[in-house]
């Protein structure tokens, strides 16, 4: 079970507390924009501030010396102390100081379900796809297997000549290999070995391998997904057969292995980003992020590194998180696109056969089932020694009694977590002599994981009629049969239980996340050294963010010239919210990801670095003129963060009346009339101005304004929501309408 256990630490959630102490602990200096200064002369400033805070001493500031970023953006990574980090913080040419903690890693059929049909040729019907291969996407994450058929270069043509990464071999007795399919691979553990203070093993089981090739399989999982070439012959141990491929599977891929198997540290990762804006990628994929409550955009490595990303013209996708907790999602800055997970209507389904004939379905990735009916118990009978009932039946480590469990199936209860809890259980009802379970998860029954017996995930509705059965019958029994593959067994898309909810808790103007793409139970590639398997099973909004990335680079390939904000905006208004759930933006963000539509979105919101110079203005003068090297003055009055040119609109903490400006650029038909339909939202009236659009010419913009009136005496309670769409035809530009006044 030792690739279990892999799979835990690499996923397990853990912020590192920062206690006041003389110890030291690596720290990020974020120093913001480059203006004009050599490497030299950056370096040169990093060791007079470290040697400031070391009494001047040279060989000390080298000593506590991790990383120098000196690529896009200024700054340092060093071992300090918290009384070394205040100082720092309180210098003039610092942003901010902050801990860099551990941060947490956040398919084959998926693109099916969203009707992208792809052929090794990289054609998508009515789409020209010529220039896929010029794109460049990037992954920041555990690295990558290049032996992979996902990653095969065959018919490839040459790696474009703007490019200019490295293929690091690295340490490891296994060489790295690159190919014209991954053109680029660097790998990071600076960070990860002085907070850790432990150097990579090569020994372990599975290696921790001193190079860019993937221990965990996170990262390999996550590039196919995106960018994978067509493999035939994909599946889970034969669930879930058939041609795995990415989204955009002749795009090229560039690896940036920052987390390890016991995570990502913010040190490795700015590194990472560093690097990945110079060498030239097109777009950056990052299925990780800061733990919620987010504190800032400037005091963790991927809000900073997706700012000087987006200010060079390119975007950064990332994922929202799996707390699945209203006002917990992360990843909030306004200049990268946020992923939540949705579902897809392909179930790996294990029924469960009770004495009464009743038949209950459940989510396993077990091949192997019961061969005959047993006794079933709740967990709760079989406590062990001094557990409690009430423990025993979450089937907590060493909490079951062998005598009571041996030969029988379980009833245990999931109160949320990690999958590989969920795995965990199943070993203790295993250990303690179980034949089977049934595992009540009110949480995320349907995310579907590998159990070390015949078991199965239900939810509350299916666990309670299971507990009917067992409470009232004598004798009660049931069997456990082997998974199998279920396509259109329920209603899809809807939001992921795991998947972290907005609002934006820095930004209420700012939704998040901004659209939804599939992430529940995602076949992919996957490391052989972490689990001796080619292919695996996850779920996530790491699985749901390199949706977005593909079709963003697809995307890309069309339209070389688009800002990251047009490439968000076309993916942002053209996607669908049918949903049985109903869920609301704060769940699925715009919609859920519609591929087809994505590529002719004919009008986009576009923005740029001057608006989010704008945006930032927010903020006090000094974090802005570092952050951006802007030496103008703020505009005045300042600009409120609802008029920033974002595709969705929320306005909140208004009495009575309230307008927000928006421009739309036109990238459809030259000349075309677009006219407005509003859904408003409840208890709010909006009117549009103008009513109408027409455009004359590709590229044009018109600008129009929205306003909101509330009645003052008694305004809707909370957030209410509608939506805004732009119709010339069949084509609906749409953006959602969300309002939250203040009371009076």
């Amino acid at each position: 079970m030792g690739s279990i256990r892999v799979w835990i630490a690499v996923l397990i959630s853990a912020m590192a507390v920062i206690n006041h102490c003389f110890c030291s602990q690596v720290y990020v200096v974020y120093m913001g924009e480059k203006t004009g200064e050599s490497q030299e002369d950056v370096l040169r400033r990093n060791e007079e501030l470290l040697m400031a805070v070391h009494g001047g001493s040279q060989e000390q500031a080298r000593e506590s010396h991790v990383y120098s970023y000196t690529n896009a953006f200024r700054g340092f990574a060093a071992k300090l102390s918290d009384q070394q980090a205040m100082s720092m913080a309180g210098m003039e040419d610092v942003v901010s100081v902050f801990p860099s903690v551990r941060r947490t890693l956040h398919t084959t059929h998926s693109w099916d379900f969203m009707g992208l049909t792809i052929d090794e040729a990289a054609e998508i019907p009515g789409f020209s796809a010529d220039n896929q291969e010029n794109v460049i996407i990037g992954f920041i994450d555990t690295g990558i297997w290049p032996e992979s058929p996902s990653f095969r270069d065959e018919n490839m043509p040459p790696v474009p000549s703007r490019w200019k990464g490295v293929c690091q071999n690295g340490k490891s007795s296994i060489n790295f290999p690159c190919n014209r399919k991954i053109i680029g691979a660097r790998y990071y553990s600076s960070g990860f070995m002085a907070e850790t203070k432990s150097a990579v093993n090569e020994t372990s089981t599975p290696a921790e391998f001193h190079s860019p090739r993937d221990s965990a399989g996170h990262g390999t999982h996550t590039a196919s997904t995106a960018a994978g070439r067509l493999w035939r012959n994909a599946d889970f141990n034969g669930l879930g057969g058939g041609g795995a491929r990415g989204g955009a599977p002749m795009a090229r891929v560039a690896v940036y292995k920052a987390c390890w198997l016991s995570g990502c540290y913010d040190s490795d990762i700015l590194a990472a980003f560093d690097d990945a804006i110079n060498d030239g990628v097109d777009l950056i994929s990052v299925s990780l992020g800061p733990d919620a409550p987010q504190q800032s955009y400037f005091n963790d490595a991927v809000s900073i590194g997706s700012f000087h990303a987006a200010a060079r013209g390119i975007l950064v996708v990332s994922s929202v998180g799996n707390l699945g907790t209203p006002g917990a999602a992360t990843n909030l800055a306004p200049w990268m696109i946020t992923v939540a997970a949705g579902t897809t209507d392909r179930d790996f389904a294990s029924t469960i056969l009770l004495g009464d004939g009743t038949r209950v379905s459940g989510e396993s990735l077990n091949v192997m089932g019961m061969s005959a009916t047993a006794r079933i118990i709740p967990a709760s009978q079989a406590n062990a020694g001094f557990f409690t009932p009430d423990q025993a039946s979450f089937c907590l480590e060493s909490s079951l009694d062998s005598e009571k469990a041996r030969g029988k199936v379980l009833v245990c209860r999931h109160g949320g977590g990690s999958a590989e809890t969920k795995v965990a259980k199943s070993l203790t009802v295993k250990n303690a002599g179980g034949v089977g379970m049934v595992l009540i998860d009110d949480f995320d029954a349907d995310v579907a994981v590998p159990f070390a017996i015949p078991a199965a995930s239900v939810g509350k509705l299916a666990g309670d009629r299971v507990l009917s059965y067992v409470t009232r019958t004598r004798n009660p029994t049931a069997r456990i049969f082997p998974a199998r593959t279920v396509i259109g067994s329920k209603p899809a898309p809807t939001v992921a239980a795991f998947s972290s909810k907005g609002p934006n808790s820095l930004t209420p103007e700012i939704l998040k996340p901004d659209v939804a793409a599939p992430g529940l139970n995602i076949l992919a590639a996957w490391s052989p050294s972490a689990k001796r398997l080619n292919s695996n099973v996850a779920s996530g909004t790491s699985m749901a963010c390199p949706h977005v990335a593909a079709i963003a680079a697809v995307i890309k390939a069309a339209n070389p010239s688009w800002s990251p904000s047009a490439i968000k905006s076309a993916i942002m208004t053209t996607a669908s919210v049918a949903d049985p759930s109903r869920a609301s933006p704060f769940a699925r963000g715009s919609g859920y990801l519609d591929p087809t539509r994505a590529l002719f979105p004919g009008l986009v919101y576009d923005s740029g670095p001057a608006d989010f110079d704008a945006f930032l203005c927010r903020d006090d003068g000094k974090t802005r003129r570092l952050v951006s090297g802007a030496a103008r003055p703020c505009p005045r009055p300042l600009p409120p963060a609802r008029d920033l040119n974002y595709p969705a609109i929320v306005v909140v903490d208004f009495v009575g009346r309230v307008s927000v400006v928006r421009t739309v650029t036109n990238v459809g038909s030259p000349r075309i009339v677009y006219r407005s339909t509003v859904s408003p939202p409840p208890g709010v009236n909006v009117t549009v101005d103008p009513r109408t659009l027409a455009f004359s010419g590709y590229g044009q913009r018109i600008r129009f304004k929205v306003t909101f009136d509330v009645p003052v005496k008694d305004p809707p309670r909370g957030f209410s929501f509608g939506s805004l769409s732009w119709v010339s035809g069949d084509a609906e530009v749409r953006s959602p309408l969300i309002v939250r006044s203040r009371r009076g």
